[in-house]
Order: C-alpha cells, then sequence, then structure tokens
C-alpha cells in the first residue's frame, strides 16, 4: 500500500477516535443531566407533595381551634362570687388553650415558607394556600383578641358592681344601725326598785306638801342619775318583776298601761300598753 493511502486512512482512524470520543463524552454529559434532571423532578414532586400534606395538617389544626366552643361564651348573668371566679378562670383557660394553638400553627406555616424556600419551589397554588392560611390564623387571633376584651370588660364590670354592692350593703348596714339604735331608744324605758330610804336617799323620791312635816306627799324628782336605773327593752320584754309584796308607781305613766299583780311572794308589773307607758322613760317604783 502506498504510503499517502497510508497516511490518509490513519487520518481518518483519527479522526474517527476523536469525534466517538467527543460524542461519547457529550452522551455521558447529557445522560448526567437526564438523571440530574429526573432527581429535582422527583425531589421537586416529594416536596410538593410534603408541602401539600403540611398544609392539610395546618388546616386541621386550624379547623381544631373551636371559637365558638360554649366555654367562651360569655356569661352575663351574675352569680356567686366563687362561681364567677371559677368561669373568669375557665374562659381565661380556654383562651390560653387557643392562643397557644395558633402560636404553633403560625410556627408551623413559618417552617413550611422556609422548607419551600430552600427547595426553590415557587408554585402559585401554593403560595395561594399559604396565604389562606395566613388569613384564618389572623381572624383567629382577632376573635381571640375580642375574647380576651370581653374577659377584661366582663371583670372591669363586675368588679364595679362589687365595689357598688359593698358600698351598698355599708349603707344598709349603716342604716340598719341607726334604725335599731332609734328602736331601742323609742322603746327602752329605765326603771328603779326600792323602798322610801333607799330611793329618797338617791334623790329619786322627795316629799312635798302637807303642814308642819306633816301629810307630805312624795314625788318623783326627775333628776336622775342614770346609775341608779336598769333599761327594759319593752320590744323585748314586757314584765318587771318587784321583789316584795306591796308596791306602787310613784312615776307619772299612764295607770291604764300597766297592771300590778302579786304573784305568790313577789309582785309583778306588766305593761299592756307599751306605746303609751313609754312616753314617760323612767320608771319609779316604790316597795314596801
Amino acid at each position: 500500500m502506498k504510503r499517502p493511502v497510508l497516511y490518509a486512512l490513519v487520518g481518518a482512524v483519527i479522526v474517527l477516535l476523536a469525534s466517538t470520543a467527543i460524542l461519547y463524552q457529550r452522551y455521558r454529559q447529557t445522560a448526567a443531566d437526564f438523571a440530574d434532571t429526573k432527581a429535582a423532578e422527583e425531589a421537586a414532586r416529594t416536596s410538593y407533595g410534603n408541602a401539600i400534606n403540611s398544609i392539610a395538617e395546618i388546616q386541621d389544626s386550624l379547623s381544631a381551634i373551636a371559637l365558638g366552643d360554649s366555654s367562651l361564651r360569655m356569661r352575663g348573668g351574675l352569680s356567686t362570687e366563687g362561681g364567677r371566679q371559677a368561669q373568669d378562670k375557665e374562659a381565661l383557660e380556654r383562651i390560653a388553650v387557643l392562643k397557644a394553638g395558633v402560636e404553633r400553627t403560625k410556627q408551623r406555616i413559618h417552617e413550611l415558607e422556609l422548607s419551600l424556600q430552600k427547595s426553590g419551589i415557587r408554585v402559585a397554588g401554593l403560595q395561594k394556600m399559604i396565604a389562606g392560611l395566613k388569613k384564618d390564623v389572623a381572624d383567629r387571633e382577632q376573635v381571640i383578641a375580642q375574647l380576651s376584651g370581653q374577659v377584661d370588660s366582663l371583670n372591669t364590670t363586675v368588679n364595679v358592681l362589687n365595689t357598688t354592692v359593698v358600698a351598698k350593703n355599708d349603707t344598709i348596714a349603716t342604716q340598719t344601725a341607726n334604725l335599731e339604735t332609734k328602736r331601742r331608744e323609742l322603746n327602752t324605758i329605765y326603771f328603779v326598785i326600792g323602798n322610801k330610804k333607799t330611793l329618797t336617799d338617791q334623790g329619786i323620791l322627795v316629799a312635798k306638801g302637807g303642814v308642819l312635816g306633816l301629810g307630805k306627799t312624795l314625788k318623783a324628782t326627775g333628776d336622775y342619775l342614770p346609775t341608779h336605773f336598769t333599761a327594759l327593752d319593752l320590744d323585748q320584754e314586757t314584765v318587771v318583776k318587784i321583789p316584795a309584796k306591796k308596791a306602787q308607781v310613784l312615776s307619772e305613766q299612764p295607770p291604764t298601761s300597766y297592771q300590778l299583780t302579786l304573784v305568790g311572794e313577789t309582785m309583778e308589773l306588766r305593761v299592756t300598753d307599751p306605746v303609751r307607758f313609754r312616753t314617760v322613760k323612767h320608771l319609779v317604783i316604790m316597795t314596801s
């Protein structure tokens, strides 16, 4: 074979080998790129599926936050103090649970967004669903804030009412005490029991009238020391026991408003008409 032809054949073989090497290299690169694309597609599909699952779970969590729960209905009626405090505690605890649930949901949404950013997924549908979740969370936060405000408002109202009730109770207590004082003043008389000498020595009785010391009449002076008398509430007791067989009333109570009766070895004065009897506050009884 001629040398020029041999050279030509060798050159052709070299060119063919070089072309084959280049094509093989391109094939390998294409195969690698295809594998990477498939892997990326699979990763994207997995991330998308995970995102959908996460969105569904978050939506379920939001649905579980039942803002319409009857335990949160603000009760308008005021019961006993202990009952009201129990209701307030129950409402506040329930609101705290709702707040914690919302915070957990917000954290999960944030983690989902970070995950999508890292994976590079930019799907309008996913972004729309995430925006919807954020709106649901914001709506629930607003309702929870309203519920908290209702509890605070109710507590303020109850505290004001309690203050008013305490003030009214104090007023009523004062008025009741005043009425009781007036009742006692109206219905209480003061009596003293003693013989002629004792009552005269105490300045309760004085002898008046008569001639040359004879025929004098004993009269109540009206100038008394409180320590000589005993109080008697006619609303509580209408009988004065007299430790003697004989006695007479020397004060000016209407005679028809009482009765003097011998009971066994002692006398009793029974008040039969307290209204008329109490017109004279001091009762003077002389024994003999």
